[in-house]
């Protein structure tokens, strides 16, 4: 089955690890240079704009010129989208935090009590 092109919905242009990288990156501050974000990312000035035209064609960036340079913002309100599709998983995150504290606690009463018999003469 054919996949769907990358500026089909947010979701498909989130897909690429780049492209997430890129809108944390933005999310950071008011805006970014393109020459920033190279920096930022370590990767070369072709594949951050390919990535930033993807986020741009779904909406997820804005791009304003300043110059001769362009200004990317994140228009983070068009990752709703993905929040209200994640956000009913959230429970599932929260039990396993819940349960992770739950043993790490455990395990230090545990080492504690033994750390206690140790030093009995």
């Amino acid at each position: 089955m054919p996949r769907a092109t990358t500026t089909s919905d947010v979701f498909n242009a989130i897909a690429e690890p780049r492209r997430r990288q890129i809108i944390d990156v933005l999310a950071r501050g008011e805006g970014q240079l393109v020459g920033s974000l190279v920096d930022s990312l370590g990767i070369p000035q072709s594949a951050v704009s390919k990535h930033l035209k993807v986020l741009r064609e779904v909406g997820i960036v804005s791009v304003s010129k300043l110059g001769q340079q362009r200004l990317y913002r994140l228009n983070a309100q068009e990752l709703k989208s993905v929040h209200d599709w994640v956000k009913p998983f959230e429970r599932y995150w929260t039990h396993q935090i819940s349960r992770v504290k739950q043993r790490a606690e455990a395990k230090a009463r545990a080492q504690a009590t033994a750390d206690k018999e140790s030093r009995k003469p």
